[in-house]
């Protein structure tokens, strides 16, 4: 094939993605964040040719992506009505094909104690856990976490991003501040076993057995704190790809996160955060995100370029990966 030939059949495919919306912003906690991944995949697909238009959920109608002749979604939105299914639900109703997975993957992936409850009954390994209800706990309860789960211990909100309201608490009298913080974010809250080791992140592209994990990223954050500002306001958190760990254990890290993606139904792409434990140098899951960051300290993106994947190929990638639950248009 000559590479005019090649050029035309790229640019007949591009043609053939119609108008597209990139979905940015929204109502979520995480927003601000959105508003970075949205504006750079914008850019990036209007660069390889495709009629790419902002669309912010939270100022606009979702009836309108039907009005205007879209005729598929790059879903860039993080959190709460982007993330958790509600969105992939109205895209279904419309029959408008969108990025990443479908309503019931995305719902559970988004519910961090639901992950947890699939993942143990598969097997996958994942931090012990306790959950608590707001207005359904005393302080009795709260300060007595650490009896069952040890210290330290992580508590945040059970439906967040971006670790939004996540403290590590190093002693029983910080429970009552950490459970408060994490309260105002979700009336559920999720206290887990901190596993002290390697952090490190491994994303996912495609669906089904076709699913292949990217290279590992080891994250080195500034006294270990790997918290919303070290992960998208500053340059002193090191993101090490190759990640640099024993031989054999990526290889075994990206199985296992092959599993854990599958098990959930997901689609399209997603990242799974994990952590090595320092004495056993076991791998354990803490949870998977299904509409991961797409911003200049985003870890998708490092991954895929460390596999020969550039930014604007990864976008045009997921675009042209998008679809509905089933292939059925209503």
């Amino acid at each position: 094939m000559s590479q005019n030939t090649m050029n035309s059949t790229s640019a007949e495919s591009i043609r053939a993605l119609g108008k597209v919306a990139v979905l940015m912003g929204g109502a979520s906690a995480e927003r601000e964040v959105s508003l970075m991944s949205g504006s750079g995949v914008l850019k990036a697909l209007q660069s390889q040719g495709v009629d790419a238009h902002a669309f912010d959920p939270a100022e606009r109608d979702m009836g309108d992506l039907k009005r205007e002749g879209f005729s598929c979604c790059f879903i860039a939105l993080h959190g709460r009505f982007g993330e958790d299914g509600t969105v992939q639900g109205a895209l279904e109703l419309l029959g408008i094909p969108y990025t990443g997975s479908g309503v019931m993957a995305s719902s559970i992936s988004m519910d961090k104690v639901m992950t947890k409850r699939i993942w143990i009954s598969e097997g996958i390994p994942t931090p012990k856990y306790l959950l608590l209800r707001r207005g359904a706990m005393d302080r009795h309860t709260v300060i007595e976490v650490p009896d069952t789960l040890g210290l330290p211990v992580i508590v945040k909100p059970a439906r967040e991003g971006s670790s939004i309201g996540v403290t590590k608490v190093a002693g029983y009298s910080g429970m009552a501040d950490a459970v408060a913080l994490a309260s105002q974010m979700d009336a559920d809250i999720l206290c887990e076993e901190c596993i002290e080791g390697d952090e490190v992140t491994c994303p996912v592209l495609g669906s089904g057995d076709d699913a292949r994990a990217l290279p590992v990223i080891r994250i080195v954050a500034p006294e270990g704190n790997y918290d919303y500002q070290n992960k998208y306001f500053t340059d002193d958190t090191r993101y090490l790809v190759p990640c640099g760990l024993p031989e054999g254990e990526e290889q075994a890290i990206q199985a296992l996160v092959l599993d854990a993606y599958r098990v959930l139904g997901c689609r399209g792409w997603g990242r799974v955060d994990v952590m090595i434990d320092a004495k056993t140098r076991k791998p354990t899951l803490l949870e998977i995100n299904t509409s991961p960051g797409m911003t200049g300290h985003s870890l998708v993106p490092m991954s895929a370029k460390a596999a020969g994947i550039s930014y604007e190929a990864l976008c045009l990638q997921l675009l042209q990966d998008a679809a509905l639950d089933g292939g059925v248009r209503p």
